[in-house]
């Protein structure tokens, strides 16, 4: 199998380092730009199935950069920051990015997040029966099983379990999940979102009080874990 390129868009030397020392250790085809306009040639004439852009760049923000891909490509973005506000991961995950990973972080977690945007773009996620531990989603049928025994959700909260599944391992934001589920008119009513994760966590969580499959990104959305 073709190894998949990777474009790191850093401007600090030492984080590109040891993203390439990783990356290359697991099988990746690792090309480096330490600036936005370098990464954004970069990602024309290299073609990389991912990129993996930080924030702070000294010439454009990563911010623009983001927005500059999306008007051309769809190629999965990881956004690495510092930031820790809630409001400026929705803003990155509603504007394009696939997913975000707060500095510092530990290699095994970005790789677990790469291969979950790769399985993605790769057609993984949009297989017939997605899979999350116990848990299986069978798309065609509309059928949620847990321990080989089926589940029976109502048609919103089916609806939210397949938004999620079929961003399986990536963060939805509560924003994509009101505006896909309920509509415009409901962006803000994050209080239903609560209601129905809740009913849902109680379908299909070995203990609801304590979710290994429905995850919470506070003040940013959830995730259906890929285990």
């Amino acid at each position: 199998m073709k190894a998949a390129r990777v474009l790191i868009i850093d401007d600090e030397r030492a984080i590109r380092r040891m993203l390439r020392v990783s990356l290359e250790s697991e099988g990746y085809n690792v090309v480096e730009a330490e600036s936005g306009e370098e990464g954004l040639v970069l990602a024309a004439n290299t073609r990389p199935e991912l990129i993996l852009l930080d924030l702070g760049l000294p010439d454009l923000g990563g911010e623009v950069v983001l927005r500059r891909l999306r008007e051309w490509s769809k190629v999965p973005v990881i956004i690495l920051t510092v930031r820790d506000r809630d409001a400026d991961k929705v803003e990155l995950l509603d504007a394009g990015a696939d997913d975000y990973v707060t500095k510092p972080f530990s290699p095994p977690e970005l790789l677990a997040r790469m291969r979950a945007a790769l399985r993605h773009v790769s057609g993984g996620a949009g297989e017939a029966t997605v899979t999350s531990g116990a848990l299986e989603i069978d798309l065609a049928r509309r059928v949620v099983i847990r321990d080989r025994k089926e589940i029976h959700l109502t048609a919103t909260e089916y609806e939210i379990l397949r938004l999620l599944a079929v961003n399986l391992g990536k963060v939805v934001t509560q924003r994509q999940l009101l505006l896909q589920v309920w509509g415009p008119q409901a962006v803000e009513q994050t209080q239903y979102l609560r209601v129905h994760v809740g009913q849902i966590r109680k379908k299909i969580e070995a203990d609801p009080s304590r979710p290994q499959l429905l995850i919470t990104e506070p003040g940013v959305g959830y995730r259906l874990r890929e285990l």
